[in-house]
Protein backbone atom coordinates (compact mmCIF):
# COMPACT_ATOMS: atom_id res chain seq x y z
CA UNK A 1 0.00 0.00 0.00
CA UNK A 2 1.72 3.02 -1.08
CA UNK A 3 0.40 6.04 -0.96
CA UNK A 4 0.21 9.83 1.19
CA UNK A 5 -1.33 10.02 4.17
CA UNK A 6 -3.41 12.75 4.85
CA UNK A 7 -1.58 14.61 7.64
CA UNK A 8 -4.03 17.85 7.59
CA UNK A 9 -6.75 15.79 10.17
CA UNK A 10 -4.45 16.27 13.45
CA UNK A 11 -4.71 19.68 14.05
CA UNK A 12 -8.63 19.24 13.53
CA UNK A 13 -8.61 16.17 16.17
CA UNK A 14 -6.51 17.63 18.34
CA UNK A 15 -8.82 21.14 18.45
CA UNK A 16 -11.95 19.05 19.06
CA UNK A 17 -10.68 17.16 21.31
CA UNK A 18 -9.75 20.06 23.50
CA UNK A 19 -13.46 21.10 22.93
CA UNK A 20 -14.71 18.48 24.54
CA UNK A 21 -12.31 17.90 27.79
CA UNK A 22 -13.33 21.80 28.55
CA UNK A 23 -17.07 20.60 28.29
CA UNK A 24 -17.51 17.38 29.20
CA UNK A 25 -18.01 18.69 32.68
CA UNK A 26 -20.77 20.66 32.13
CA UNK A 27 -23.34 18.44 29.96
CA UNK A 28 -23.44 21.24 27.28
CA UNK A 29 -22.28 21.38 24.26
CA UNK A 30 -20.27 25.18 24.13
CA UNK A 31 -17.42 26.97 22.47
CA UNK A 32 -14.68 25.52 24.98
CA UNK A 33 -13.36 28.05 26.33
CA UNK A 34 -15.26 27.99 29.69
CA UNK A 35 -15.30 31.23 31.08
CA UNK A 36 -18.91 33.01 32.54
CA UNK A 37 -20.75 30.22 31.59
CA UNK A 38 -19.20 27.54 33.39
CA UNK A 39 -19.74 28.95 36.40
CA UNK A 40 -23.13 30.54 36.39
CA UNK A 41 -23.91 27.09 34.94
CA UNK A 42 -22.49 25.13 38.16
CA UNK A 43 -24.72 27.59 40.71
CA UNK A 44 -27.27 26.68 39.08
CA UNK A 45 -27.07 22.95 39.43
CA UNK A 46 -26.35 24.11 43.01
CA UNK A 47 -29.14 25.82 43.47
CA UNK A 48 -31.36 23.21 42.23
CA UNK A 49 -29.80 20.78 44.26
CA UNK A 50 -30.02 22.31 47.24
CA UNK A 51 -33.65 23.21 46.42
CA UNK A 52 -34.34 19.84 45.78
CA UNK A 53 -33.53 18.30 48.55
CA UNK A 54 -34.75 20.96 51.15
CA UNK A 55 -38.21 20.57 49.01
CA UNK A 56 -38.17 16.85 50.09
CA UNK A 57 -37.38 16.92 53.32
CA UNK A 58 -39.71 19.71 54.24
CA UNK A 59 -42.73 17.96 52.51
CA UNK A 60 -41.25 14.81 53.91
CA UNK A 61 -41.37 16.19 57.70
CA UNK A 62 -44.66 17.66 57.01
CA UNK A 63 -45.94 14.22 55.47
CA UNK A 64 -44.76 12.60 58.92
CA UNK A 65 -46.39 14.84 60.95
CA UNK A 66 -49.95 14.69 59.24
CA UNK A 67 -49.17 10.71 59.13
CA UNK A 68 -48.74 11.14 63.03
CA UNK A 69 -51.44 13.35 63.78
CA UNK A 70 -53.76 10.84 61.96
CA UNK A 71 -52.76 7.82 63.07
CA UNK A 72 -53.68 9.26 67.01
CA UNK A 73 -57.12 10.43 65.53
CA UNK A 74 -59.62 8.05 64.55
CA UNK A 75 -59.27 8.27 60.60
CA UNK A 76 -59.25 5.37 58.81
CA UNK A 77 -56.01 3.39 58.50
CA UNK A 78 -55.63 3.77 55.25
CA UNK A 79 -55.21 8.15 55.62
CA UNK A 80 -52.02 7.57 57.84
CA UNK A 81 -50.66 5.45 55.75
CA UNK A 82 -50.75 7.66 52.62
CA UNK A 83 -48.85 10.36 54.62
CA UNK A 84 -46.39 8.00 55.53
CA UNK A 85 -45.78 6.16 51.64
CA UNK A 86 -46.24 10.01 50.94
CA UNK A 87 -43.30 11.68 53.31
CA UNK A 88 -41.22 8.52 52.39
CA UNK A 89 -41.43 9.06 48.77
CA UNK A 90 -40.44 12.67 49.36
CA UNK A 91 -37.47 11.86 51.35
CA UNK A 92 -36.34 9.47 48.83
CA UNK A 93 -37.06 12.30 46.20
CA UNK A 94 -34.74 14.73 48.55
CA UNK A 95 -31.64 12.43 48.75
CA UNK A 96 -31.69 11.83 44.82
CA UNK A 97 -32.20 15.71 44.34
CA UNK A 98 -28.85 15.58 46.85
CA UNK A 99 -27.57 13.65 44.83
CA UNK A 100 -27.83 15.79 41.35
CA UNK A 101 -30.77 13.70 39.68
CA UNK A 102 -33.15 16.53 40.09
CA UNK A 103 -35.47 16.11 37.14
CA UNK A 104 -36.12 12.52 38.93
CA UNK A 105 -37.10 14.03 42.06
CA UNK A 106 -39.14 16.46 41.14
CA UNK A 107 -41.19 14.12 39.53
CA UNK A 108 -40.94 11.86 42.70
CA UNK A 109 -42.15 15.03 44.68
CA UNK A 110 -45.07 15.58 42.79
CA UNK A 111 -45.66 11.53 42.94
CA UNK A 112 -45.03 11.98 46.96
CA UNK A 113 -47.37 14.67 47.57
CA UNK A 114 -50.17 13.31 45.19
CA UNK A 115 -49.90 10.58 47.39
CA UNK A 116 -50.87 12.44 50.59
CA UNK A 117 -53.39 14.43 49.08
CA UNK A 118 -55.20 10.79 48.02
CA UNK A 119 -54.84 9.57 51.40
CA UNK A 120 -56.63 12.89 53.00
CA UNK A 121 -59.78 11.87 50.29
CA UNK A 122 -59.92 8.78 52.13
CA UNK A 123 -60.73 11.10 55.67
Amino acid sequence: MSGRTDTDTEPAIAENAEDTEDTAGTGRAGDGEGGEDDGEFAGDARRARWAAAGTGALLALAGLAAALLRATGSAPAAVPAAYALGAAGCAFAGVLGARGRTRRALWLLVAGAMVMALGDQFD
